[in-house]
């Protein structure tokens, strides 16, 4: 009983630091394997894998206060349903045989939470401190990375914990983050936002001016963030385009495309010529924007996932990897886009619903442990 609570108290620890929004934090959640497979029974490892995934997303019970403007009782309620996925995987594939077994099961664990459908709540995987024990390596170090997680399972995880340790340790001494593409800016916004809210004339007014700010400086490409051009719509393309007309920039900005069954989250390439549609998220946050249960009941609304759809887009001569808010918390998505061989990350989010929590710096980090492992330039533009 005392080595079962001894290994909640720590995984909690675990979940809570690894997943603070510091970058060079993220390689913690390597103990997260080793504190699993130390369980002494299924029970313990099911509340091993619950402290750690309620302690890493502790964020989204206020994020749902927030964005709902509800009492936390459902946002207590919506944090305990995204963990069910995580304890449930972790909690039946756990054995008491030790060896290679015990870290094939884990592995198992490991892939179903990366990739659809179980991936799609596969938030806080250890996999993404790869990117800052082995910056540069790319998909070697992935492969260094999942071979850390498995020995953390085996009766040789001190050992594997002295060597990642020593990664860590060299990490912190030589890690410096992702740089901008020269001639690129990402620019942050605090609009604010409301649930149905979206961008109204003086947001685009406003946000013209950063544009044309940008332009002044000698930046040729401004990424703008998730939502900042709100509904895409005839009039609204018109009005960016004589804005931008004369100018020789080119702008990314998210916004959303409305038919009659839904919407898709998108980011737009922007001119004096109009504009474009340049991306289509893959996966939207699920109920709150993915609702495919609508489907069932013959209803329509929600925006709609493209779960493999447009891993690599071409923005200014560059192979992009793009990534919209909920898709930097998730693994498939980005490593899907690195099989293309991009040469630039291009990150987006509108958080304005994060307010008092550290679910922002947690995408930033994310997204900037795996621009270090592929070594890739990264933009960042959120909306706070």
């Amino acid at each position: 009983m005392q080595k079962s609570a001894g290994l909640a108290v720590a995984a909690v620890a675990v979940g809570t630091v690894a997943w603070s929004g510091d970058p060079l934090a993220l390689p913690l959640a390597f103990a997260f394997p080793a504190l699993w497979a130390l369980a002494p029974s299924r029970l313990t490892a099911g509340i091993v894998s619950a402290g750690y995934f309620l302690a890493a997303s502790r964020g989204l019970p206020q994020g749902v206060v927030n964005f709902y403007g509800s009492g936390f009782g459902a946002g207590i309620g919506l944090w305990f349903a995204a963990a069910f996925a995580f304890v449930f995987v972790h909690a039946s594939l756990w054995t008491s045989r030790p060896g290679w077994r015990r870290a094939g099961r884990y592995g198992l664990a490991a892939v179903l939470m990366s990739v659809p459908p179980l991936g799609i709540v596969g938030w806080a995987h250890p996999i993404t401190g790869a990117g800052i024990l082995f910056p540069g390596w790319g998909w070697w170090g992935l492969a260094a990375g999942a071979i850390g997680l498995l020995a953390m399972t085996t009766r040789v995880w001190p050992i594997a914990s002295l060597v990642l340790g020593g990664a860590v340790a060299w990490s912190a001494v030589t890690w410096t983050a992702p740089i901008l593409p020269q001639g690129w800016i990402g620019v942050d916004t605090k609009f604010g936002g409301e649930r149905g809210g979206n961008a109204g004339f003086f947001q685009h007014r406003e946000t013209n001016s950063v544009v044309k700010a940008a332009a002044a400086e000698g930046y040729e490409v401004v990424v703008l963030p998730e939502g900042a051009a709100g509904i895409w719509t005839p009039t609204v393309e018109h009005l960016w385009a004589s804005e931008l007309a004369g100018l020789e920039i080119i702008v990314n900005a998210g916004a959303i495309i409305v038919d009659e069954q839904g919407y898709d989250n998108v980011m737009i390439e922007l001119g004096s010529e109009g504009g474009s549609i340049l991306y289509r998220e893959r996966m939207p946050v699920p109920v709150s924007m993915w609702q495919p249960w609508l489907a069932l009941t013959g209803d329509v609304g929600g925006a709609r996932a493209h779960f493999f759809a447009n891993p690599i887009v071409e923005l200014a001569g560059r192979r992009v990897a793009p990534l919209i808010c909920y898709e930097q918390l998730l693994i498939w998505p980005v490593l899907q886009s690195a099989l293309h061989s991009p040469n630039t990350i291009v990150a987006t989010g509108n958080g304005w619903w994060t307010e008092g929590t550290s679910i922002v710096a947690i995408q930033k980090a994310a997204v900037v442990a795996w621009g270090s492992l592929f070594g890739l330039p990264l933009v960042l533009s959120f909306n706070t």
